[in-house]
């Protein structure tokens, strides 16, 4: 048995991999903002006599994440997987966005994953025990128009992953990132696409959004890989999830820049059939 804190688990991804992960035996700190406002988890645990406790920790506050991961090192002495999920996405043109949107989103996808981090590494290290789970998405490798504060702070925690991977091999205490496509999680219906008049593009975000989330591709799918990794069955370092994102991740990779970028330029009548060839059906969604 694994003592797992795992962040952002009031609902979607956290929330599945808290659930997932003390059915299978570990003991799981879920914590998020505002307990008081998400009581499905407590329900569950309590029903299915699961030992997952509820904690209060706001990623963004520096004295929240600290005296949340004192109070659990102090009672259980360790902690043996740290679970970054807590993330936000907040869509929208570059131009027509406020600059406090990209800063609130490094501040939680990035600034938040890194003060958990700093708060848990002392004990890994001194233990030479541990392992660190970054969930980013596959939007740190595939950036995409009108969701570039989210692309960008997805970015950030692949490289600072991969480098704080090296810093901690000596100290046999691993870090792995899970890279999620399209899940059906409350993070859509948060950050709706805003419509613009000088971006007409915008429209066609959503529509694959909206076209995707059909599939209705369920958070415990994530929750199943992250558990891998916990449990040693994945060694690797970086870790797709979900059924588009291995396509999509492989498409960006096999084109170049330049036509990537230029890609956006086609017609929404080739948007709408280059869509439907990975079965998507956006032209539903398109006005």
């Amino acid at each position: 048995m694994a003592i797992i804190l795992v962040t952002g688990s009031s609902t979607g991804i956290g929330f599945a991999t808290a659930l997932m992960l003390a059915q299978s035996g570990h003991k799981v700190y879920a914590s998020m903002r505002n307990p008081q406002n998400a009581p499905e988890l407590q329900r569950l645990a309590e029903a299915e006599l699961l030992p997952i406790h509820i904690i209060a920790m706001d990623v963004n506050d520096d004295t929240s994440v600290k005296t949340s991961i004192e109070s659990i090192l102090n009672k259980e002495g360790v902690i043996d997987v740290l679970v970054n999920n807590a993330g936000i996405a907040i869509p929208g043109a570059v131009e027509e966005l406020p600059l406090a949107c990209f800063k609130d989103e490094m501040e939680t996808n990035y600034f938040g994953t890194i003060r958990c981090i700093q708060a848990v590494l002392p004990n890994m290290r001194k233990r030479k025990s541990g392992c660190i789970i970054n969930v980013t998405s596959i939007a740190g490798r595939y950036y995409g128009q009108f969701q570039s504060g989210y692309c960008a702070s997805k970015a950030a925690v692949e490289a600072f992953s991969e480098s704080l991977a090296q810093e901690l091999q000596p100290h046999n205490v691993r870090v792995a990132l899970v890279e999620p496509g399209v899940i059906l999680t409350p993070i859509f219906s948060k950050g709706a696409m805003p419509v613009s008049p000088n971006y007409p593009n915008a429209k066609r975000l959503a529509a694959f959004f909206q076209a995707s989330l059909e599939r209705k591709t369920q958070p415990s799918v994530v929750a199943e890989v992250i558990k891998d990794i916990v449990d040693g069955t994945s060694t690797q370092f970086r870790n797709l999830a979900g059924p588009d994102a291995s396509p999509l991740t492989s498409y960006r990779d096999s084109i170049t820049d330049e036509e990537w970028i230029s890609s956006v330029n086609i017609d929404d009548e080739t948007f709408i059939a280059n869509m439907e060839t990975i079965g998507l059906n956006v032209k539903a969604y398109m006005n």
